[in-house]
């Protein structure tokens, strides 16, 4: 039998944990936190995980810019379920995986898209008719996705069961 770990031991505040959340908590969870890992899927099935700067639109969608040539933007087109894991600032931060349906934007219709893309990681542009032109000129695609299904938000660490109660 396990010894049961005594709740004002250091290691408590290394305990795991996994809360459900709504959708207007798992909003206000994903707010200023931009290092995401998106997963779409490669021809073959299996998965294609990409390191991605995010953010959550005011209408509640994830927001991804890349190029129409990254492996992200083409799976995305030819199946549009995706998963995005959205971490903290560090590695042993709370986290939160989001499912959803991804459609994907290539100038000039992306532009919209990509000013609402830097609004929530990066907040008002000083010239916003300047960025588009540089969307423009990059060729830039946005990934847009509607979450479907998410959580619970997880913190990694030791069970909470080798602790006394």
């Amino acid at each position: 039998m396990v010894e049961k770990i005594s709740k004002d031991d250091p290691r408590t505040k290394h305990m795991s944990s996994d809360r459900e959340v709504s959708l207007v908590e798992l909003v206000e969870f994903v707010k200023g936190k931009n290092r995401w890992v998106l997963s779409t899927a490669r021809a073959d099935g299996r998965p294609q995980m990409s390191l991605v700067s995010g953010g959550m639109t005011t209408r509640g969608e994830l927001a991804v810019a890349s190029y129409p040539s990254r492996a992200k933007v083409m799976n995305a087109k030819n199946n549009s379920s995706v998963s995005v894991l959205v971490m903290g600032s560090e590695f042993n931060d709370e986290w939160v995986q989001i499912d959803g349906t991804a459609r994907v934007y290539d100038m000039p219709e992306a532009a919209d898209g990509l000013v609402e893309y830097f609004r929530c990681i990066s907040g008002e542009h000083p010239d916003w008719d300047e960025y588009r032109k540089a969307m423009a000129d990059q060729g830039k695609s946005v990934i847009l996705i509607e979450p479907t299904r998410w959580g619970p938000v997880s913190k990694g660490g030791f069970p909470p069961s080798l602790f006394e109660d």
